[in-house]
């Protein structure tokens, strides 16, 4: 005979000698070999216990049901140690990326970064979820520093050209306000790192702060519109620099009941996925009347009453672009222009359906309610300029003129650019923009 033993201990406190035997006869021949796995106390015979135990077949299930509940306890705790390593893998994630976000202040008071994408903010995607709040209102707070300080020099540079004591001394003020609000975010760094913040406090702070940023940004505007004597009206660009659900432009026009219409803007944007909701037109009852939106990973849509055609745009490169869309109300017939070239066309777009009056137009932003319902997902993340609005569809040569900025291009006849047709909110910048001499 040959036979495995183990020594445990059952829950009635007895000492037994499990045994697990390969038996070819123990006092008789059994015939075929199989394995048995019984209890053996410890003064008997292992091989009478055996024989004994031949039919005692209650015992042996009693036994395998006990084994099973075990290994099912044993299963369960092993999940259960297994979610909590993940939970634990987790929040060191969250510290790690927390930790990181101490080169963000440095890199925006060298001004070296003006041009670069603070990490993450080119992502989300249509709302980058994977960061933690405190993250994401830090590199927020980091890029609008940024701006703000570059529209700072372009002060400077004009003051250098004409130079005003009052000009100079708002812009030292402003300055230090900078300074200041930069050593706040360098103080939330630090108590990031040494644990002391408390998420409860955030609503509160960042109140605080975006105040201060409203204001700065106010008068640095205020600043700028000294400018305005020594250009055109429309020679300027919006920049839409987060994917928040506060930053927007208003056109201070409605949209008059049109059957016809063209929409061209230059637009520039290296967003991913998609660029956002460059416009977005609501009326009483119908949020979705005219919205022009690349969201996700889906291609960019012109939206008319909910109704919607695929355009074939491809511009979220970082590079300028000047789009058009055509459409009339007959047979819904479209056509889409990129750079003074038609890349598509359709019909049956909400067909004899015109687009209604007295709504709201919002540029950076899409409308869940009349002006209002905005959701940080699909807020347009770039610059825009020159957007203007026909009652017509134009001719393919008109369109022509204005992606190659001729002297003959035409201005909206419904909507045209103007600054003093625009109003901005939560921080969206104004700039100086000449579109050919920004692309050529």
């Amino acid at each position: 005979m040959k036979a495995l033993a183990a020594i445990g201990i059952f829950p009635s406190g007895s000492l037994v000698l499990a045994s697990f035997f390969f038996l070819r006869g123990c006092a008789q021949n059994f015939g075929q070999t199989r394995f048995i796995c019984t209890s053996v106390p410890v003064d008997m015979d292992m091989c009478t216990s055996s024989m004994q135990s031949g039919g005692s077949t209650e015992d042996l299930k009693t036994t395998v049901l006990q084994l099973r509940e075990t290994v099912l306890q044993q299963k369960e705790t092993i999940m259960n140690q297994k979610e909590t390593i993940r939970e634990l893998t987790t929040k060191l994630g969250r510290c790690e990326s927390q930790s990181s976000l101490e080169t963000v202040p440095s890199e925006s008071k060298t001004g070296g970064g003006s041009n670069r994408k603070l990490t993450g903010s080119s992502k989300n995607t249509m709302g980058d979820l994977s960061r933690t709040p405190a993250a994401e209102t830090l590199s927020q707070l980091g890029q609008t520093l940024q701006s703000l300080k570059t529209r700072l020099e372009t002060l400077e540079q004009f003051s250098r050209m004409n130079s005003s004591s009052q000009t100079n001394s708002l812009k030292d003020i402003l300055q230090n306000n900078i300074d200041d609000l930069e050593k706040q975010v360098l103080s939330r760094i630090n108590s990031l790192e040494e644990g002391k913040y408390n998420p409860k406090n955030e609503s509160e702070e960042r109140g605080k702060i975006e105040s201060t940023l409203t204001s700065l940004h106010q008068r640095i505007s205020d600043l700028e519109k000294g400018q305005k004597d020594n250009r055109p009206t429309d020679k300027f660009q919006l920049t839409f620099p987060l994917r928040t659900n506060y930053m927007y432009a208003k056109v201070k026009k409605s949209l008059p009941e049109m059957y016809a219409f063209t929409i061209c803007m230059w637009i520039k944007s290296n967003a991913s996925p998609g660029v956002g909701t460059p416009f977005s037109y609501a009326v009483p009852g119908q949020a979705n009347e005219l919205v022009l939106i690349e969201w996700g990973n889906n291609p960019m849509e012109i939206l008319i009453n909910d109704k919607v055609a695929k355009l074939p745009f491809v511009i979220n490169d970082g590079k300028w672009h000047h789009i058009c869309i055509a459409w009339t109300t007959r047979d819904g017939v479209w056509e889409a222009y990129q750079d003074g070239t038609q890349r598509g066309n359709g019909e049956n777009l909400a067909p004899y359906h015109p687009i209604k009056p007295q709504g709201v137009l919002v540029l950076g932003q899409e409308q869940d309610t009349l002006g209002g319902g905005f959701d940080a997902t699909q807020a347009f993340v770039g610059e825009l300029a020159h957007f203007n609005i026909w009652d017509r569809k134009l001719t393919p040569g008109e369109i022509y003129n204005l992606a190659t900025c001729s002297t003959k291009a035409l201005s909206g006849s419904v909507i045209a650019w103007s600054e003093n047709n625009i109003e901005i909110y939560g921080g969206a910048t104004k700039w100086t923009f000449e579109a050919c001499r920004q692309i050529n």
